[in-house]
């Protein structure tokens, strides 16, 4: 059986639909890479333990050519901080550090003379690698924590595994914190070569470095009752004190402010106790209403909550709904009650009820402040899986385009094979009357 020749041009838009959409896929994936380190390249000079600085000049065997692309993918955003990237991250974003290399290294530029030496005896000044066999490069990975603890990781022979494979390497998935890269590697060029005879070489090191960051893009912060365990929501009212939790978010700044009341002349009146930096963990147990504010300097989002502690009623009141105590005390003379949640019930007309959720900010749900393993994601963010819908939602024009081409042009075939037929069975009987 014979496939209709509209059928053929209909499996053609189909793929014609597929490329679209794959190449508008690939665009967006495309979008998220942020190449590092493409300015940084100098000659570092011989057993110098890559020290130097030297520029690249055309007198330079390095001159007009790059070994490889290193680029971090996987993030939500980039923001800067004194000229260093800072890459921002929410729930579900996984940020890695990816190499390409670009060059044959046992024959660079097509040279069989230029190419990358093993280094037996490297070591590293700045990043203090003390003297061992770095193979065909070593890079070199820094991190250093919120508590500016330190980390160096090292990958010896680096080049020479990336050239057994054609695809970009992974080379390590980044929780919070501030990084420092470098690729130290040494290139071997003659010294001499008498038609062939290469009785000596020159040995130079070159290093490519770099410097990022990563931070979780949230404002959020996680007051938990000491005693149960519980979350409390803005406006919560609890006994027994609270914890700050910052799920992991290291590089949040957090302020809290106390207030209780004080007796006056002119009655109760809040008076605030103190006004300073927390952290994550602290614990806050004294009577009070506590204003608890935490903003990401990255994003300029801020988070503000209300937490009271103690059993009194007008700061449960001024807890739950956010009233000045003047305020509430007006109402409170008038004959106004306070309910056990601290929502107001005036003589008369509707109750004032307890603050929203969140006094500013968005407020998010939390569960677990572990999140995704070892990575250091913020809880309550813009999750992965809405991160693909936002995706695919992009890619869903390219589709209906292709869709809605393929069946025009389908639609045209068919109406333009009837017509032929049509005509063919109309010639057809009118040679049968003759």
């Amino acid at each position: 059986m014979k496939t209709p020749k509209y059928g053929k041009v209909l499996f053609a838009c189909f793929l014609a639909a597929v490329t679209l959409v794959a190449t508008s896929a690939q665009a967006v994936e495309d979008e998220t890479k942020y190449r590092l380190g493409e300015e940084s390249l100098v000659n570092a000079g011989t057993d110098s333990g890559f020290s130097g600085t030297e520029q690249i000049t055309k007198d330079d065997v390095h001159w007009g050519w790059q070994l490889g692309n290193f680029y971090v993918n996987g993030f939500t955003r980039v923001a800067e901080s004194d000229g260093v990237p800072v890459f921002l991250k929410n729930v579900g974003d996984e940020v890695a550090l990816w190499f390409e290399l670009e060059q044959d290294i046992d024959r660079i530029n097509d040279n069989e003379s230029l190419t990358v030496a093993e280094d037996r005896d490297g070591w590293d000044q700045k990043f203090q690698v003390e003297q061992q066999n770095f193979g065909r490069g070593m890079l070199i990975v820094k991190h250093t924590d919120h508590s500016n603890e330190s980390k160096t990781t090292l990958y010896s022979n680096f080049l020479e595994a990336n050239a057994s494979t054609t695809a970009a390497t992974q080379i390590e998935l980044f929780e919070e914190g501030d990084y420092e890269v470098a690729l130290d590697y040494e290139l071997r060029t003659p010294r001499f070569d008498v038609f062939g005879w290469k009785p000596s070489y020159k040995h130079t090191g070159y290093q490519i470095s770099f410097e990022f960051a990563v931070r979780n893009g949230n404002s959020m912060v996680f007051p938990f009752d000491v005693t149960t365990g519980a979350e409390l929501t803005n406006s919560a009212v609890t006994s027994n004190g609270f914890r700050l939790d910052l799920a992991k978010s290291r590089y949040l700044d957090i302020d809290i402010k106390r207030e209780v009341l004080n007796d006056s002349r002119d009655g109760l009146i809040e008076d605030i106790r103190f006004n300073k930096p927390a952290r994550d963990g602290s614990q806050y147990v004294e009577e009070g209403t506590y204003t608890i504010t935490a903003s990401n300097r990255y994003t300029e989002q801020y988070t503000v909550k209300m937490i009271y502690v103690g059993t009194d009623d007008v700061l449960k009141a001024h807890a739950a709904t956010g009233m000045p105590i003047e305020d509430i005390n007006d109402l409170l003379a008038e004959g106004a009650l306070i309910s056990e949640d601290g929502s107001l019930i005036p003589v008369s007309g509707p109750a004032v009820e307890a603050a929203p959720e969140a006094a500013e900010g968005p407020e998010e749900s939390f569960t677990d402040p572990v999140i995704d393993g070892d990575q250091n994601t913020p809880a309550g963010a813009v999750s992965h899986e809405a991160a693909y819908v936002v995706k695919n939602q992009m890619r869903t024009p390219y589709l209906l385009i292709g869709i809605f081409a393929c069946a025009a042009l389908v639609g045209t075939v068919v109406a333009f094979q009837r017509k032929r037929k049509l005509g063919e069975v109309n010639a057809a009987s009118q040679d049968g009357e003759s």
